[in-house]
């Protein structure tokens, strides 16, 4: 205890703090990276005018809940006030579209990545780069916004993730990590920048518009990790702590989206090694040895955050089906006089799973709340479909649910399959495994790969930019971040490794093949509900 208390007075600390989906995280750890305190604060986006949306309002209230939460732990567990760290960095839910004007002033609401409003965008600047551009990515929403005639464009002063834009506000620096600016706009990895081509093809595409910016002006610089992004200012440490015991001066790492940050949490930053995140979205990452053959519209092509090509399936939908059935499990179990907390649903019906039938009993579910790229849908209507001859029980359900869960992963995978895309090590982290082995099983048996999980993997995203400040701070001359997390933070991590098992492949391939023929009835759901 009187070791912690004095690493933490004198600063032998990182600082990560992470904008998810569904919480906001502060999580201290030494330099060893290993967790001293954490706080958080839940949240949830808003569906208003057609738009996925949150409010900058409430992302700065759950960044002083979230701060003020952790200083609180420091001072319960170690009797200390939390006054410095060493260094600290910025993450949030991956790209998305923040625009303001050259006051500061916000010109539309925040267009998070879960939306599917830029098609035409996507689709249209796809064909001009010959590159895939995803509707989520930043340069979609911003051209959307100029197909769309939004009268709002021809103020732009800077767009921006929500990662990069709160890191403005903390320290006055337009910056954005590689790894999350891969997902603004294509990036060069051999220069780790914008790619200059595809700039200067966008500014003449819109050029007839007579804009009075350039896109590379917009966009916020990109550095990589280990580059140093600012101090934090005096206005930025009263606007994370009004009480003013937080000082100033603390350096910053560049911020990164939780795709990149991820990576690091679970030591997937090396050439052919992989993490899947399967949360309120679930997504998959593979650092690649060579480049695709050709475009995939299915395949996003991003970055480490040392700017390595990693090659990603995302889908938007993952989780939030099977929140939803366990919080109507638990209300009939709050009906029925019975206190039962909606984590030990969701533990038991995780359990159930395992007792199921491999292919489900026929039972098929889609868990879209939104649209899917890779399945062709602009919006989505959570669906449950069974016949007389399924043998309907909770057992199967559950399975259903988690295997809906991996299913438009799993189809978006076969093209890396068939692209050869080799992966020694794939690993797995997010609330979908964190009961025991039965996330691990399906997601291994949808994938036809072994999937571990470490520990720390629930940790997350705050922790992996906690180790990203750190390594920018602490890291030796020339020492890479591969070499950096293998040696300082991972050197005695044990993975719990799962194999897929031939029955529970078999039985997955049986789920997804009748998931395949049931898409036209979600397709007709969306459009007739």
């Amino acid at each position: 205890m009187e070791n912690v208390k004095n690493i933490i007075l004198n600063a032998e600390t990182a600082l990560g703090i992470e904008f998810g989906s569904t919480r906001i995280k502060s999580v201290l750890v030494d330099l060893n990276g290993s967790p001293l305190a954490s706080g958080s604060f839940d949240w949830e986006n808003s569906y208003k005018n057609g738009v996925w949306t949150y409010s900058l309002d409430e992302v700065f209230e759950g960044l002083r809940a979230s701060f003020a939460a952790l200083k609180k732990s420091v001072c319960d567990k170690y009797g200390v006030k939390l006054e410095t760290v060493g260094s600290m960095g910025i993450s949030g839910m991956m790209h998305g579209y923040l625009a303001f004007d050259k006051d500061g002033a916000q010109l539309a609401e925040f267009r998070t990545w879960r939306n599917t409003i830029t098609a035409e965008a996507a689709e249209k600047l796809s064909a001009l780069f010959d590159f895939n551009i995803p509707q989520r990515w930043s340069i979609a929403h911003l051209y959307q916004a100029i197909l769309n005639g939004e009268e709002h464009v021809g103020r732009v002063d800077f767009i921006a993730t929500l990662a990069a834009y709160v890191h403005y506000c903390l320290t006055g620096e337009r910056v954005i990590g590689v790894g999350e600016a891969s997902g603004m706009f294509p990036i060069d990895s051999n220069i780790n920048d914008y790619d200059v081509a595809m700039l200067d093809k966008f500014d003449s595409c819109v050029a007839d518009k007579n804009f009075p910016w350039k896109i590379r002006d917009i966009l916020p610089r990109v550095l990589v990790a280990g580059e140093r992004a600012g101090t934090l200012t005096a206005e930025g440490a009263a606007l994370l702590d009004p009480t003013g015991e937080f000082r100033p001066g603390v350096p910053m790492c560049p911020p990164e989206g939780d795709a990149g940050t991820g990576m690091v949490a679970t030591n997937s930053v090396a050439v052919r090694t992989g993490n899947v995140s399967a949360g309120t979205s679930i997504f998959l990452m593979v650092v690649l040895e060579k480049a695709l053959s050709k475009l995939y519209p299915e395949i996003d092509m991003v970055t480490t955050p040392s700017g390595k090509p990693v090659a990603m399936v995302h889908c938007n939908n993952c989780s939030c089906e099977i929140d939803a059935w366990a919080g109507l499990f638990t209300s009939m179990c709050s009906a029925l006089g019975m206190d039962i907390s909606i984590y030990k649903v969701l533990d038991k019906m995780f359990e159930s799973a395992l007792s199921g039938d491999k292919d489900c009993g026929g039972l098929v579910a889609f868990n879209y709340l939104s649209g899917e790229v890779i399945t062709g849908l602009d919006s989505g209507k959570p669906l449950f479909l069974r016949g007389p001859e399924s043998k309907f029980d909770l057992p199967n359900f559950a399975r259903a649910q988690l295997c809906s869960a991996a299913a438009t992963l799993s189809i978006g995978m076969e093209i890396l399959a068939d692209e050869h895309v080799k992966i020694d090590k794939l690993l797995g982290h997010g609330g979908y495994f964190k009961a025991p082995l039965a996330g691990q099983k399906i997601m291994a048996a949808a994938l036809e790969a072994p999937v571990s999980v470490m520990k720390t993997a629930g940790e997350g995203g705050p922790w992996g930019i906690a180790l990203l400040a750190s390594y920018m701070q602490n890291k030796a001359e020339g020492e890479t971040l591969e070499a950096f997390l293998d040696s300082r933070v991972f050197s005695n991590e044990d993975a719990f490794e799962v194999k897929p098992d031939p029955e529970d492949i078999a039985g997955f391939k049986k789920f997804l093949d009748n998931y395949k023929k049931s898409l036209p009835v979600e397709k007709a759901a969306v459009e007739a509900f």
